[in-house]
């Protein structure tokens, strides 16, 4: 499993990647990244035509359930694949 500093560190890394990602791959990325320092999501999805804010609650709460280890080690590895792509 990553260590917190390494979860960290990918953060940082992730806002230098060297192309920016799809925007699929940035919800990803923003999911594991909640999953990983909130836990599951909480509150009601947004309505209206807040496309965006959906987006992000809809691909966080796909990944309810998973441990916030596990979306660490996961996110840290999006992460380096990403820049080493």
């Amino acid at each position: 499993m990553a260590t917190t500093e390494e979860f960290e560190a990918a953060a940082q890394r992730a806002q230098q990647l060297p192309a920016k990602p799809s925007n699929l791959v940035l919800l990803q990325l923003y999911a594991l990244y909640k999953q990983a320092t909130e836990g599951d999501i909480s509150g009601d999805r947004p309505g209206g035509f807040d496309f965006k804010a959906i987006a992000k609650y809809d691909a966080w709460a796909g990944i309810s359930g998973k441990s916030p280890d596990a979306a660490r080690q996961e996110y840290v590895d999006l992460v380096s694949f990403l820049a080493d792509a």
